[in-house]
């Protein structure tokens, strides 16, 4: 089935060469160019991708990205203009899978979509359990004493690819690799607020983490994984 990506932007020029780009490459495109229709114009057409502009009339892209994370799991890649700490870490926060400064090469965008419209697909037991955590991995669920524990598809992604591989210290550059699909060296601000995210939902006490550990120097692995 072909992917729908909706565009969030109100840059006329912008919104004119994504349409090029992503038509081009067999996405079906929806566009909103305002902050106020932006959450209804989600709604309504149910994208599979989300390309939000941080800068827009009305409501700004980091309210629009925290109001459909908290109803949905749908990736959603920020367009900014600005590539300030703050911003940045800011629109990660508000739920965003990634980011994209403007401007950006249209090769490297589409690069991005695909990959978060990618499955984790690699050979997995069907179910791993890293210390009270159970994680159905065939179908995206993460329970605790059988309460079901929501994750975006993203965050599913982060916890499995540590889990799978109990011991293995994964650098934040390897794991943006495995997760985000980069083969070039990026930001590893993306990690590490959405180890943040993912330590905020899954650890009892997200301060002193046992399912999330923070190797010093290194980067991350998983903690209590049994077999």
């Amino acid at each position: 089935m072909t992917a729908k990506i909706l565009v969030v932007d109100d840059d006329p020029a912008v919104a004119e060469m994504l349409g090029i780009v992503l038509r081009g490459d067999g996405f079906e495109t929806v566009f909103c160019d305002h902050g106020d229709e932006a959450v209804a114009a989600f709604r309504a057409t149910n994208p599979d991708v989300i390309l939000l502009d941080l800068m827009l009339p009305g409501r700004s892209g980091i309210d629009i990205c925290r109001d459909i994370r908290a109803e949905s799991g749908v990736p959603i890649i920020m367009l900014t203009a600005k590539s300030e700490t703050v911003d940045v870490v800011l629109g990660l926060e508000s739920g965003a899978d990634d980011y994209v400064p403007k401007p950006f090469k249209p090769r490297e965008l589409i690069a991005r979509v695909r990959a978060r419209l990618r499955r984790n697909d690699n050979a997995t037991p069907a179910v791993v359990r890293v210390a009270d955590l159970e994680i159905d991995v065939t179908g995206h669920r993460v329970t605790r004493d059988g309460e079901m524990i929501p994750l975006t598809p993203l965050e599913f992604d982060v916890l499995v690819t540590l889990a799978r591989s109990p011991g293995q210290v994964f650098t934040r550059e390897v794991l943006l690799e495995d997760v985000w699909g980069y083969r070039h060296a990026a930001d590893t601000r993306l990690v590490n607020v959405h180890i943040q995210r993912l330590r905020a939902k899954v650890e009892r006490d997200p301060e002193n983490p046992e399912i999330i550990l923070t190797v010093r120097g290194v980067g991350y692995k998983a903690g209590g994984v049994l077999p």
